[in-house]
Formats: C-alpha cells, structure tokens, sequence
C-alpha cells in the first residue's frame, strides 16, 4: 500500500479512523478559534465531539446539525489544514538542528535515532517503512525509509535527513502516533 501525503491521500488515510481523525483537527482548531472546546482524541463521537462540531457549523455558517457530513469534513480539514500552514512544525523543528543541516546516506549522526524510532513505530501502520536499528546511522534502510516518505510527501527523494524531511515525519508522527500534542515535551534547546 502507498501512501501519499498529498491531501487526497492524506485524507483517505484520516477517513481510516475518522472520529479520530475530526477530534484530532478540532483538537488543533481549538488552539485557534476559543469557541470551540478541546477534546480528549478518543475515537468516540460523545456529546464533546458533537458539541465541538455543531459550535463549528456555527461558525462556519453550515446548517447546524451535529452530523459531519461532506461539506463540515471540508470545512473542518480545510480550516486545519491552513491552521498547519500558519503554524508548521515550529515545535518539532526545534528538535532538529538548524536549518541546512542534513544527514546523508552512509552518515552517522547521533540525533538520527529520534527520526529512526519515529520511524519503527509507524512502520506498525504504514507499508514501506521497514524497521530498523535506531543507531544514528543512515544506512541503507535509513535512507529507504527516509526515501519512502519524502516520495510521498512530493519531496526530492534523496535518503537524506534535512529539515523539511524531519518536519514531514514529525507531522506524520504527531497526526497517526501522538494522539494527545499535550504528550509532545516542548524542547527549547539545541544541538551542539
């Protein structure tokens, strides 16, 4: 199976668990928008999730009825997605060294094994990564795996670990993995 994290495929992957998938978007929404409550991400569609959907109608100018139909699953993606545009991943950048930084394939570098655990755990739900040791290292299955994601991200695929690569991975990771972004430690400093 191929993922894309173009939208089109990105959202086939969301509508997999989609009371998940609303409550997760909500969940951010409600960083910006106060009206709307913050939810636990459950997967159950309770008189929370019901309630933040139907203050978003509201909002949205949509027919107020509770019920997730095409055009609040647009409004509410749409909303998220340039929610995400605004904000990036400022936080799980800042793990990452600096900008222009990259690991290449056959480098070792210690702060690798972050994005190679990241890595093995997703590989429980998505094709084409394959497991391998968090050792810093950007082996040969390093690199696949990094190749794999930057094909369906739209990126060069270089086996490389830069920036723009980590992002996506931290995104792909917090959407299917962190359920809670209150999990997510915020880290400040940086690599020496």
């Amino acid at each position: 199976m191929n993922y894309n994290l173009g939208q089109e495929l990105l959202e086939r992957d969301m509508l997999a668990n989609p009371v998940s998938s609303l409550q997760y978007m909500l969940r951010q929404l409600s960083a910006t928008y106060q009206f709307l409550p913050q939810l636990v991400v459950d997967g159950v569609f309770g008189e929370r999730t019901l309630e933040a959907v139907m203050r978003f109608q509201r909002e949205a100018g949509l027919p107020v009825t509770g019920i997730v139909d095409q055009a609040t699953w647009d409004a509410i993606r749409d909303a998220w997605l340039a929610q995400q545009a605004k904000t990036g991943y400022s936080r799980a950048t800042r793990i990452f060294p600096s900008e222009g930084v990259q690991v290449h394939e056959g480098e070792t570098k210690e702060y690798l094994i972050v994005p190679q655990t990241m890595f093995n755990i997703l590989a429980k739900q998505f094709e084409g990564i394959t497991p391998c040791e968090a050792d810093g290292c950007n082996g040969p299955v390093s690199a696949d795996n990094i190749r794999w994601l930057q094909k369906a991200a739209g990126l060069p695929q270089t086996g490389c670990m830069d920036t723009v690569t980590w992002g996506t991975l931290s995104h792909l990771y917090e959407i299917f993995v962190v359920q809670d972004t209150d999990c997510i430690p915020e880290f400040t400093g940086g690599w020496g």
